[in-house]
This record gives structure tokens, sequence and C-alpha cells, in this order.
């Protein structure tokens, strides 16, 4: 029986697909990165489950759509009676661990996992204080303040993110160490890093790197007379109708920083693989639970459905089983990923899931494949961010079609393949209209906005009582680390 391969899956935190060199970006110094995509498979086509943390990583656990886990917030705890890729590699002898974040509510922190260091930086409850950023209060959430105070810095998030790249390297290095019986036994490790999720800032060599040389957004936003209501709405209650130049270019180039050093702190994990005598048994996977808008279209953070937003790095390489420097064109998703990995490891099939494995198409660019895909955009009117609107959004990509629907709104369609930086839409073009009906029906086909908003405002009124139970009784928070005010530092502070 051949032996089973080791699994090290790197997951960052709002890194924008394009933001890399081997997806063309010819600012970004990404040679980490870069190398890992020389030596196995670059999917240009591939997308998250949810424009927003909580949601898309839960879906990359479970293979679910948000829909189908009933987790569609940031303040949605997943159940633990829900099997994920973890569960199912515990099954076929595997003792998966994670090292940083998971993102996950609740009193699972591990759905899965057998170990977990570092951890995460906020606590496990909802209604409880949430981390004190100290000078950068605010300025990791979608808020004015975010691109406002910006630039070079420190940020605790950062600081976070070298604890859990020294960690991960430790662990690498110990399965190293252990020789024959690391070969006898193989290994599945997750690395979660923060970077490069806002607040924008970098620390001052990282920032001085791209201060001159990232300059403004190269897309425009939309006219407003044409421009979809929705997203006028988000942009005039983000209060990002008019972002001074100075501001946006200090943001970007801190952005530009932030994925600097992020690569830099995945070349320190390869580096220990390389070095355990492991590399060559391993699947790498690297991959990101969302974009960010950095600027473009005079947009911030996630919460869209452009491609800055949903169109997420995904990277394997796998010695003698991947081909080297390819690229594929498939669509695929987050979510697939859970089924894909579970394939190449030969543990069983996560049941009722709605990822499928995309290993054949890494394989060879011919391999059957459906290239379709969704995303889903929904929020209760909790958080401050939403204005005290509710909404209820999905996205389909079929082909080279791409339609968001926003329940109450029109949709958007755009064809990528004539217009690929989304800048025409077509959905109130009556020669399009075809296109457009079908497509709203594929997206209604398994999907009720009524349904979904019945069953969010249930859980709201649940969460309500479980906020109000953590704040009297003070539960604690397990896998945390410890975040403080003072870790937080901007230079040469520009006035709020």
């Amino acid at each position: 029986m051949p032996r089973r391969p080791n699994l090290l899956l790197i997951m960052s935190d709002q890194h924008t697909q394009k933001i890399a060199g081997c997806y063309g970006d010819p600012v970004i110094a990404t040679p980490n990165i870069d190398r890992l995509a020389r030596r196995g498979v670059v999917f240009d086509n591939a997308y998250t489950t949810s424009p927003i943390c909580v949601p898309a990583r839960m879906s990359a656990l479970t293979g679910r759509h948000a829909f189908r886990q009933d987790c569609w917030t940031n303040t949605d705890y997943l159940a633990s009676d829900v099997p994920t890729f973890m569960h199912a590699l515990g099954a076929a002898g595997y003792a998966p661990a994670l090292v940083g974040r998971l993102h996950a509510l609740g009193p699972d922190q591990l759905h899965g996992y057998v170990a977990r260091t570092v951890g995460d930086h906020s606590p496990n409850w909802i209604g409880i204080p949430r981390h004190d950023m100290g000078v950068l209060t605010n300025t990791n959430e979608p808020e004015r303040v975010s691109i406002t105070r910006s630039g070079p810095g420190r940020s605790a998030y950062e600081l976070k993110d070298v604890d859990v790249t020294a960690a991960a390297v430790a662990a690498i290095r110990d399965l190293g160490e252990r020789g024959g019986a690391a070969k006898d036994q193989p290994f599945a490790l997750t690395v979660g890093l923060m970077l490069p999720h806002a607040p924008f800032v970098a620390a001052p060599a990282d920032y001085a790197r791209y201060k001159d040389r990232v300059g403004r957004a190269k897309l425009p936003a939309a006219a407003p007379a044409v421009e979809h209501p929705w997203i006028s709405w988000w942009r005039a209650n983000r209060e990002i109708t008019a972002v001074p130049e100075a501001e946006e270019i200090r943001a970007r180039a801190a952005y530009y920083g932030l994925v600097d050093r992020m690569d830099r702190m995945i070349g320190e994990i390869l580096d220990a693989l390389d070095a355990s005598g492991l590399a060559e048994d391993t699947l790498v996977i690297y991959t990101s639970d969302h974009g960010d808008q950095i600027g473009e279209r005079g947009l911030w953070w996630k919460h869209t459905f452009f491609d800055e937003s949903i169109k997420v790095p995904m990277i394997l390489s796998w010695p003698g089983h991947l081909p080297t420097g390819a690229r594929r064109s498939q669509v695929v998703n987050l979510m697939d990923l859970a089924a894909t990995m579970l394939d190449a490891l030969g543990a069983p099939a996560l049941p009722d899931i709605d990822g499928r494995s995309f290993l054949a198409a890494a394989r060879g660019g011919d391999a059957p494949w459906i290239d379709e895909t969704f995303a889903e955009y929904c929020t209760d009117e909790t958080p401050v961010w939403t204005g005290g609107m509710a909404v209820r959004q999905r996205m389909i990509r079929a082909g080279s079609w791409k339609l968001s629907y926003y329940h109450g709104y029109r949709p958007q369609l755009f064809d990528l393949a004539s217009d690929p930086h989304e800048l025409v839409d077509l959905a109130t073009d009556d020669r399009y209209a075809a296109i457009r009906d079908g497509l709203v029906a594929r997206v209604l086909a398994d999907w009720d906005p009524l349904e979904v908003d019945r069953r969010m405002r249930r859980r709201a009124a649940q969460k309500a009582l479980l906020g109000a139970w953590a704040r009297a009784t003070h539960p604690q928070s397990s896998h945390l680390w410890r975040l403080t005010p003072d870790q937080n530092a901007l230079a040469d502070m520009p006035s709020a």
C-alpha cells in the first residue's frame, strides 16, 4: 500500500488574489508564494464561499455553502456535530494539528483538530468585549478610520503571526527530527495567518518599500447614475465616497507591505519543510479566506462580489503527483478544498457536502469539470457597519458569466471574457435578459432569500441570549493568544 502524503495547509486572511507575483502583480515581492507556484499548480479562478471571515472559514472546514451550515456572519457559531475535513482526516489515521487562526466561535475551538497552538486573538464568545487594538481601535473593521489611521507602524496582528510562524517552524522541525517515525506517521498541519488583514499598518521598512511604488487604485468607481444601488449605499454608509489621494496611497502601500511580510513568513515555513526532509512527501496548499478591495472601484475591505473581494489565491504543490509551473482556469471554490484534500490523502469523504474535489483538474487541465460556483453574503443588523440593514445576497460564476443577486434590488451581470475588470454591468441590457434570468434562476434554485431571512432572524434571537449569558457569566476563552493595546502603534499618527 503506498504511503499516504503529509499535508501542509497555509491559510492567510484577506489576501486578494491579484496581489502576488505569480498572479501578475508587477510591484509586490512574493518570492515564496511564487516558488510554491513554480513547484505546483496555480488556480486562476478560485473563489471564496463568502466575502467575510467566519462563514468562509467554516465552509472551508465543512465543504458546505454558508446557508447549508447555518453560518453566515462573523457572530455565528458552527455546530460541533457538523463534520469537518479534520474529522475525516482523523478517521483516516491522521492527527490534524492547527497553529494559529481558526476564527470559530463557541465552546468548540478544535472542530476536529486534535492539537492546537498559539490560538486566536479574540474571545471565543459573542457578547463580551473584543480585543483592544489601542491606537488602532476599529482599524481592523470596515470603518473609515482604518484608511485614515494607516501607514507605517506596528500591528498586533503581525506580532501574532510572528509567533504563529515560529510555532509552525518548530513543529515542522520536530517532525523532521523524528525521522523515520514521521515518515511512518504522516502529518496534517494547518497554519492560520492573520496577515494581510487590516489594519493597513505595516512595519516601517516594509511600508517604505512600497510607499512610492504602489500608487492609486487602477479601477474607477462606477458613475453614480449607473452604479448598483446597494454598492452606492455601502459606499455612503461606510463613508468612503471621497478618500483623499494621500490616504488611499498610504493604505494601499501598507497593504502591499503586509503581503510582503506575510510572504517572508511563508518562506520561513517552506524553508523548514525543505530542511526537514519531508517536502517530497507533502502536499502543500496556500490559500486565503477572501480578498480585499484595497481602493479598487473606490471600495475597501471585502463584503462585495467583485473579484478583488471574492477571488482568492489557490496554489497546490505535491512533488511527483502534480505538475510543476502549471496554471488552471477551472472555476473552483474554497469549499471545494476539503473534498480535494481528502481525495489526495485517501481519507473518507465528508457526507452531504457541496464541495467537489478538483484534484483531477489539478493533475490535468483537460479533466472534466463544471465551471460553476457560488458565493453568499448575508448579514443581520447587529454589526455597526451594516448600518442597520440586513442583506441577503448570492453570486454565481458560470463559465465567463458572473451574476450577483441582491434581494430587494436588481442584479448585476458581467461577461468576464470581454470585461474581466467588471466595468460594464449588463443586467439592464435587454440583449442579455435571457442570460440574466437564467442565472437568477440558478441562484434561487436551492437558495431562498426569504427562508434564509427567517433562519437568520431565529438565530439572531438565539445569539442575543447567548450574548447576554456571556456578559453576565464571563466565560473563559481557550486557545487564546494574548493581545494587548500597547502592541499597536502608528508612526506619524494622522489626526482622526
